[in-house]
């Protein structure tokens, strides 16, 4: 009898041990989630604190300062001041690189830097020409007989380097109206005359031309899911004083994407 009360008391002794092993792996279980839980928030904390001033994947959600590339645009002149154009055509990058704060509540500026190309197209049977002191200017084409000359085209063209300091405000959900003004560094321009005389193409092409090199635009936009029209005007004259046609108060209207 009294072995059996011993063997009891040790099956017993056994049960309460492992059930003390069980329920100490859960607690350590527990304990272990817990202290992974107070790890992730402290470094939730710890990065909360970390001043974080741009970011390149654009949230404009959730995030004040952004660093992107926007505003693919192409367009065409409506308006010249000059009669010899017959039209003109202009396109470019807005922003190949802007800095954007955004508000959070609609408001958007940016500050950015771009490359903008525009070209005139002048009415026939006319041409550009330049003299010897460099003054482009209005010609006919080299024949008295105006049907000897097919395939005419005449075109002043202009790359600038663009700044443009936009504003944009969020009418409703993605639909939104912008201002801009901007600085257009003039770095290089160009005369370019084809036609055909005699069976023979004739290609002339000159540069070195005394375009202003700093003129200034303005611009006005409405987009819907960064898609839209704009309106550009250039005031600023295209040559320098003398150095060729006043060509001024141009006006363009165009599509713009991912603005």
């Amino acid at each position: 009898m009294k072995k059996i009360v011993l063997i009891f008391a040790a099956m017993l002794a056994m049960a309460q041990m492992n059930a003390a092993t069980t329920d100490d792996a859960v607690n350590n279980e527990a304990n272990k989630a817990e202290a992974a839980t107070v790890a992730t928030q402290a470094e939730d904390e710890d990065d909360s604190s970390i001043v974080r001033p741009f970011k390149i994947i654009n949230d404009e959600r959730t995030k004040h300062w952004t660093i992107k590339a926007s505003g693919f645009y192409v367009g065409m002149g409506v308006k010249h001041n000059w009669e010899t154009i017959n039209n003109s055509f202009e396109i470019g990058m807005l922003n190949f690189i802007s800095i954007n704060y955004n508000s959070l509540h609609g408001q958007n500026l940016s500050l950015g830097a771009g490359i903008h190309h525009r070209s005139y197209s002048m009415k026939r049977p006319t041409m550009l020409v330049r003299d010897d002191n460099n003054v482009v200017k209005v010609s006919w084409y080299p024949s008295d007989n105006v049907n000897e000359i097919k395939k005419r085209t005449s075109n002043l063209n202009m790359w600038s380097f663009q700044v443009p300091l936009m504003f944009r405000q969020r009418i409703v959900k993605k639909l939104e109206i912008g201002v801009a003004g901007i600085l257009n560094l003039n770095y290089f321009a160009r005369v370019d005359n084809h036609f055909e005389m005699n069976k023979t193409d004739y290609d002339i092409h000159f540069k070195g031309l005394k375009q202003n090199k700093v003129s200034f635009d303005a611009m006005a936009s409405l987009t819907y899911g960064g898609t839209g029209i704009y309106c550009r005007y250039s005031p600023a004259k295209f040559f320098k004083d003398g150095f060729g046609p006043e060509i001024k108060n141009t006006w363009t209207l165009g599509i713009t994407l991912g603005l």
